[in-house]
């Protein structure tokens, strides 16, 4: 390689770099190793010929080829030939587009000598162990860790590899038997066994019946073995007393000698009577293979050894990915519990079993651990969940199943009597000693049993999960059992919120206007919006199911931009109709006003509309108004200011503090519709509704009635003072359509 690497040029070949003009590949073809790129970015790419543009390999370029799809590279696979490497992506038109591609190229192609290595940019869909031993794949590597560095010695180690293979094409014997021991070997699990495969295939491979073993230094893959400790991890029957022992074992000085040369210098040695082969891997986990016999090797055994040795490398590689992988995916990091996979595996063979009738799972949720983790740092937080975890395991761990499935929330599987709320909250009797301190906590807890339970694993888990919500919304540091009416309700709302979305996203929600009428003079002085939905069966959704959903979720604060510039605009309309003195009364929502764009919303909605804003009345919640009374001094004043007028809506109902409503500067007050259906003839009912117009008098207010549904309680309002209502007794909810004919049919009457 004549190329020279610096370090600073080992940046990430797949991030940021500059363009660079490929490598002619028609110009050195006949002297170059082929290599074709499969990727759909162009980026990579540029970035790849960028890096291996200036590389030389036995004094040989680099040429390349390029395809941005499957579909176009089995067009160039089918007519060139000499391809020495595929760098091939995995995820192109389809997640597994990689693996059909290096299917059709093995198996349909039969092209066996190219080497492939497989790069991704999703980590999530790299291969697993037993598709590499399927496809025959050279390597695989996510493209964040391929630097310049390591992408040089990928290719490089390919290349050898395939100029190697392609050398003893014409051994039958060779190439058979490196092919079936490294697929026999890629279908082995686990260190020591992918170690007993290596003595047995290396046995295979140079015709051999000697004995020997494999040691390693693996102290990040073999628990409680100190760091640099020498382990034997597969032997042959001869060595067997060696298992799993220290090097340090081995009395004979001659193999302690060579296998520590071998482990130390990492290379291979051969003497006249005895052999260590020395497997270099870029995990770094040093693996030494110890034979009790000399290896007599002509160029050709000694090529085959070398690519051999090269797929065990890559299988070693493998291996040790993989076991990490295992951990990642089924084991919590942090305290090194099971984690929420881990757990709905076991859950679901609890579920498939007959422990089934007497398991219980729980989900215990610490008491304010955010406010702890913010206040105390997230180191601190961290000690604390692992004295958790070890409190549960030291409780449960020999006969349930602990798993850490959230932040601060840890599940508990196991046989109800034991699973239950008095035997978990009883840990948390006495502190937990955390950095030397001792922190007092509490934990909220949901559970559910198991024995007449219907669904899987995953709608388990979701229902203990509602369960512990229920109990945190009732009573923090209790408990609740699931029931089915939870499920049934939860799963309604949830429901009913994806419908909402759909219905406002594809324009099934509409307004409707309700007018307001002086009731002593029969004026119409303006008309309330109101908020519709109509399912695509015709069937109405009423407001009282919809609307606490879309406040819920969220959704309110786009609904209610959308209700106020629709209100407006139709405000508009009708002072175009020659009713300029119409006033729209729109409603809005705790989350709306309290979201910190309103502002901005409302002063764009009538600043684009058009709408004056003398003409426009927001109408918010009593209980609004006294959630956050300063807040809403201050957004009240800003909203006085833009010439909007302010109505408590449903007053009565919020036990307002008078001193805040005093401070408030608002125009009007609404009386629910339940203290006007309260007036009866020639009651006392009726009394609230007169206190309520009563105290508006007093405060220089407006008084509104909603709900007026007859004469009488027309009436009686009048004689309380009040003569500003709506109601069916006027009109009911019009659409813009009927509202424009009904307000036409009023001034011709």
């Amino acid at each position: 390689m004549t190329s020279t690497i610096h370090s600073s040029e080992d940046d990430l070949v797949f991030l940021d770099e500059p363009e660079h003009d490929e490598f002619s590949a028609a110009s050195k073809a006949d002297s170059s190793w082929r290599v074709m790129i499969i990727d759909d970015d162009p980026d990579v790419h540029s970035a790849t010929t960028f890096a291996l543009g200036s590389l030389e390999i036995q004094h040989r370029p680099l040429s390349f080829l390029h395809a941005y799809s499957a579909a176009e590279a089995r067009n160039i696979l089918e007519t060139e030939s000499d391809i020495a490497i595929i760098l091939l992506d995995v995820v192109m038109e389809q997640e597994d587009a990689g693996l059909q591609l290096v299917n059709y190229i093995r198996k349909t192609l039969d092209l066996a000598d190219v080497r492939i290595i497989l790069r991704t940019g999703q980590p999530g869909y790299a291969p697993e162990i037993d598709a590499i031993r399927d496809y025959d794949i050279n390597d695989y590597k996510t493209k964040s860790e391929l630097t310049r560095t390591k992408l040089y010695t990928a290719v490089t180690s390919a290349i050898r590899s395939y100029e190697q293979i392609c050398s003893i094409s014409a051994s039958r014997r060779g190439l058979e038997t490196i092919i079936n021991a490294s697929t026999e070997l890629m279908a082995l699990h686990g260190l020591q066994n992918f170690a007993s495969g290596v003595l047995t295939q290396i046995n295979g491979l140079l015709g051999l019946t000697a004995e020997g073993f494999v040691c390693a230094k693996q102290n990040t893959l073999v628990k409680d073995i100190e760091a640099d400790e020498l382990r034997i991890i597969a032997t042959t029957p001869q060595f067997s007393n060696l298992l799993n022992h220290s090097l340090a074992a081995v009395t004979d000085p001659n193999t302690l000698d060579i296998v520590t040369r071998s482990l130390n210098e990492h290379q291979s040695f051969f003497e006249p009577n005895i052999t260590a082969l020395y497997f270099n891997n870029v995990a770094k986990k040093d693996f030494t293979l110890f034979l009790d016999t000399g290896l007599h090797l002509n160029e050709m055994d000694k090529r085959l050894l070398d690519v051999f040795c090269g797929n065990v490398s890559v299988g070693l590689d493998n291996v040790v990915l993989n076991s990490r992988l295992h951990n990642y995916a089924f084991y919590d990091l942090l305290t090194g519990l099971a984690n929420r996979l881990k757990l709905l595996q076991t859950l679901n063979e609890t579920l498939a079993s007959e422990l089934k009738t007497r398991s219980a799972l729980s989900l215990i949720d610490i008491d304010h651990f955010a406010e702890t983790n913010d206040a105390l740092g997230h180191q601190f937080g961290d000690l604390l969940l692992t004295a958790v975890a070890k409190r549960l395991f030291k409780t449960f761990g020999n006969t349930c199943q602990i798993a850490r499935v959230g932040s601060d929330t840890f599940a508990l599987l196991g046989d109800q009597h034991q699973v239950c709320p008095e035997n978990i909250l009883a840990l948390f009797n006495t502190p937990f000693e955390v950095d030397l301190q001792d922190v007092q906590l509490t934990a909220t807890i949901g559970l559910i049993k198991l024995g007449d339970y219907d669904g899987d694993a995953s709608e388990a888990l979701k229902d203990t999960n509602i369960a512990l919500k229920r109990a945190k919304t009732h009573q923090r540091g209790g408990y609740e059992y699931f029931t089915r009416n939870m499920g049934v309700e939860i799963r309604e709302r949830v429901l009913l919120m994806h419908a909402l979305r759909a219905a406002f996203e594809h324009e099934r929600l509409f307004l409707v206007y309700q007018p307001q009428i002086d009731m002593t003079t029969g004026k119409v002085l303006g008309a309330e919006a109101l908020l519709r939905w109509k399912t695509d069966d015709g069937k109405f959704v009423p407001p009282d199911q919809f609307i606490p959903i879309a406040e819920y979720s969220g959704l309110i604060v786009d609904i209610g931009e959308w209700v106020l510039r629709s209100a407006c605009h139709e405000l508009v309309h009708l002072r175009s109709l020659g009713y300029v003195d119409f006033q729209m009364a729109i409603n809005v929502s705790q989350a709306q006003f309290s979201h910190p764009l309103f502002m901005q919303t409302l002063h764009k909605a009538l600043e684009e509309t058009k709408a004056p804003p003398k003409f426009v009345e927001l109408e918010i919640t009593e209980s609004m108004a006294m959630k956050d009374p300063d807040l809403l001094i201050k957004t009240l004043h800003q909203i006085k200011q833009l010439g909007v007028s302010i109505s408590i809506d449903d007053f009565g109902t919020g036990f307002s503090s008078l001193s805040h409503l005093q401070k408030l500067d608002v125009d009007k007050l609404k009386i629910d519709r339940a203290f006007v259906n309260d007036i009866q003839l020639d009651t006392n009912e009726g009394s609230i509704a007169k206190m309520i117009v009563q105290l508006g008098q007093n405060l220089g207010l407006s008084i509104i009635a909603e709900g007026v549904e007859n004469q009488m309680q027309a009436d009686t309002l009048i004689s309380f003072g009040c003569h500003l209502a709506q109601g069916y007794f006027y009109a009911k909810p019009l659409t813009r359509t009927d509202l424009h004919a009904w307000l036409k049919q009023k001034e011709s009457a």
